[in-house]
């Protein structure tokens, strides 16, 4: 009789223990990826690359002014033009200022030379775009560095 009341009183530690064993690992596998989903989406926020930018441009600012054009009508007409040169580096920047009356002066004579009908379109802005890049490819001095000048933009521009 002894033994049969040891036997119904006497609990399965052994099955506590292994729930408890368990429970432990299913909270420590919860923890793990909770910790692990937080960590991708940190790395993801840092792993997305910066926009590019590129360089800084460049420009010479050449100030406005007026020239007499010619016209197929043998009429007086004026152009009055702005222009900033893209340049691609500071080199060719400093030489351009050093010698703006020279640039000017040149500026002035291809422009005088245009006839004002073409100027209107933009086909005409293009072929004087082309024409002044020409243009200033002449050495301003002797000895002179390669200039870097890309692009022709005009800030102002007024046919009359």
């Amino acid at each position: 009789m002894a033994k049969s009341a040891s036997t119904g009183t006497r609990k399965p530690w052994w099955l506590l223990g292994i729930l408890v064993i368990l429970f432990s690992m299913g909270s420590s596998i919860a923890v793990f990826y909770f910790m692990d989903s937080r960590g991708e989406a940190h790395s993801q926020v840092e792993v997305q690359p910066e926009p590019l930018r590129g360089p800084t441009p460049v420009f010479v600012e050449i100030k406005p002014f007026t020239v007499n054009v010619q016209s197929r009508q043998y009429e007086q007409r004026l152009l009055y033009v702005g222009l900033s040169l893209q340049v691609g580096d500071e080199m060719t920047r400093e030489l351009l200022q050093e010698h703006m009356p020279q640039v000017r002066s040149r500026l002035l004579t291809l422009l005088s030379s245009q006839h004002a009908e073409d100027l209107v379109t933009p086909e005409g802005k293009k072929v004087l775009s082309s024409q002044i890049l020409a243009l200033l490819e002449r050495p301003l001095t002797d000895p002179q560095p390669p200039l870097a000048i890309n692009d022709v933009l005009y800030t102002e521009f007024i046919v009359q």
